[in-house]
């Protein structure tokens, strides 16, 4: 891994212990992070939460992520904007959420840790 991955991802685990990075055959890396506490609203306590980085960042945004297959709205609903669909490479099933960083990019400022706020920030309103 790159230092400034391996520097982002010690941040990311010292609020998310068991997060790590799994390198893939293209050089994209997928990060995943369990145990992922959701608000109300969801039809799970907490979920796994996945996303990649392409070979070119920190340059490169992030873009996206999945959750559990199963997961729903507490009433069963479809979240907004999501669908089933594979981890490219991974060769994992998820729950895909088309969610987009919200403004520009700044590969001096963005990390893996803001990109999960990100993910937080669009799990915290159950849609």
């Amino acid at each position: 891994m790159s230092g400034a991955i391996d520097m982002q991802l010690e941040q990311l685990q010292e609020r998310f212990v068991e997060a790590d990075i799994q390198r893939l055959a293209s050089g994209t890396r997928l990060v995943t992070v369990p145990k992922v506490i959701l608000p109300v609203g969801w039809s799970q306590p907490s979920t796994v939460i996945r996303f990649l980085i392409p070979p070119g960042y920190p340059y490169a945004q992030l873009d996206c992520f999945w959750a559990d297959c199963g997961l729903r709205l507490a009433g069963g609903g479809l979240p907004q904007n999501s669908q089933a669909m594979a981890i490219p490479e991974a060769d994992i099933m998820g729950w895909w959420f088309s969610w987009h960083l919200n403004g520009a990019w700044d590969a001096n400022r963005d990390t893996l840790s803001s990109w999960m706020n990100v993910i937080l920030e669009r799990l915290k309103e159950a849609r």
